[in-house]
């Protein structure tokens, strides 16, 4: 059983001894926690409450609202929803902080909390460790008379679509004259309603669900990655399809596949279409260290500005208003538009990706030949009790003083024709380890070399 604790929320395997993995016990500690942080700004708040299809899904909501409702907070629930479907839903409701439940790309025995702010944004690192820090016997619990209420509201998925073709560069009559034939795995999540509610508003008539019924029992490993995706890649090699579309089980990240079934890469989602954006409105962008150089290229192309920042979405929610960025993300394939909302979105990444493509006349393989053709590898170690990440980390920076190091997220080294990225997860007990190259070679050597690095120095920690 496992539990984190981080800035991506409080995320755990379901079931187990409390502390050990997400129990009951506490999913109401740390509902109580946050309920009470809101409870300082206000004496009768309201948060507002959403969940993907996940199979733990009714047990922790029923838990959530009933621990928000005894603390005194009114709850809206939305239900089977999205992340940003819920982020949006805050500041439509006016509410005071909102809860998603879902562990987005973890397997099915994982749920999690993601605790967000008045702006419906995931809670600063500082909040989170006060939460963290709470001292849970001095909490006390609202009387009868000043229990919450509770509503639910399930609109707020169409209203989030709605927004979405508000916004200019979103193009549904260039969509719908390209009658595009679409492909979606839903990955029996929440995705197989909203994605395919929004294709058919953006005029797509041809849509194919795979995987469409949401169980919580996913059909593969929900880590929208080349190997997870081979039944949806078989299926437009056989059937056809020009082009398919991948979400996580809360939809904020998003991938596509090509005419032939061949990945367009997670890391092009956020490069194709801040391409897009780009060309047609000047500004900064941002995504973090982890992401491809692609989209600094993208940026010089369009002689606008990039900025890099920590990995986790608040650190790039945070970097971009410091920057006035008009695009940003992740290169996992989370997209954030902030004329929409400070949020990684996949339903408005698809509705951008649709209009870049219709607009462009081509094919998805060959909108990919526009970019950079770099190799990018995703790597991890497991991490062990009696191993010091901080103290690693620390001596892999000096091994490597020579070249151009940032340590503001674990450790990045840039190299001249690529780039390694070393840094403990938020999500899972493990240190991440990237690396971009200009070719396969380049890329394989940097990746043999920081292994035999990290098991030479893991011998002497």
């Amino acid at each position: 059983m496992t539990l984190i604790k981080s800035i991506s929320g409080i995320r755990g395997t379901i079931g187990g001894k409390p502390d050990e993995g997400l129990t009951p016990i506490d999913i109401v500690k740390y509902v109580s926690a946050f309920s009470h942080i809101i409870l300082e700004k206000k004496k009768r708040p309201k948060v507002v409450v959403g969940r993907d299809g996940r199979i733990s899904g009714e047990i922790v909501n029923r838990l959530v609202t009933g621990c928000l409702m005894s603390c005194g907070i009114d709850v809206v629930d939305l239900g089977l929803s999205t992340t940003p479907t819920v982020e949006m839903a805050v500041v439509f409701e006016n509410a005071d902080g909102g809860i998603i439940l879902t562990a987005s790309h973890n397997p099915k025995q994982w749920n999690a909390l993601k605790l967000l702010n008045e702006r419906g944004e995931f809670i600063s690192e500082e909040e989170g460790e006060k939460l963290l820090k709470m001292d849970l016997g001095r909490l006390s619990y609202a009387s009868t008379k000043n229990l919450g209420g509770y509503t639910q509201k399930e609109q707020y998925g169409f209203t989030h679509i709605e927004k979405i073709l508000e916004l200019d560069l979103v193009e549904p009559e260039a969509i719908q004259k390209n009658k595009f034939s679409v492909v979606v795995d839903a990955i029996n999540s929440t995705g197989a309603t909203f994605v395919p509610m929004l294709l058919k508003r953006l005029g797509i008539t041809n849509i194919k669900i795979l995987n469409g019924e949401i169980t919580g029992d996913f059909a593969h490993n929900p880590e929208p990655l080349q190997e997870n995706l081979e039944q949806i890649s078989n299926y437009i090699k056989t059937y056809g399809a020009d082009l398919g579309i991948v979400v996580d089980p809360d939809v904020d990240r998003l991938c596509f596949l090509d005419e032939k079934g061949d990945m367009f890469g997670e890391e092009f989602t956020l490069v194709a279409i801040a391409d897009y954006v780009l060309e047609h409105s000047k500004g900064p962008a941002v995504s973090n260290l982890s992401s491809s150089r692609a989209l600094k290229d993208i940026c010089d192309r369009h002689g606008v500005d990039y900025f890099a920042s920590a990995v986790g979405e608040v650190n790039v929610v945070k970097k971009m208003k410091e920057c006035n960025a008009i695009i940003g993300g992740e290169g996992n394939g989370g997209v954030i538009i902030p004329a929409l909302h400070y949020g990684r979105d996949a339903l408005v990444g698809i509705a951008l990706f649709l209009s870049h493509l219709a607009k462009s006349s081509t094919s998805v393989s060959m909108l990919r030949k526009k970019y950079p053709n770099y190799v990018m590898s995703k790597n991890k170690i497991q991490l062990t009790p009696d191993l010091d990440v901080d103290d690693l980390l620390n001596k892999i920076a000096q091994a490597f003083s020579n070249e151009q190091i940032n340590t503001a997220d674990g450790v990045k080294i840039d190299f001249e024709n690529g780039w390694l990225h070393l840094r403990k997860s938020n999500t899972e007990p493990i240190i991440r380890i990237y690396a971009e190259g200009e070719t396969e070679d380049v890329c394989n050597h940097l990746i043999s070399m920081i292994m035999e690095k990290v098991n030479e120095l893991s011998s002497f920690i």
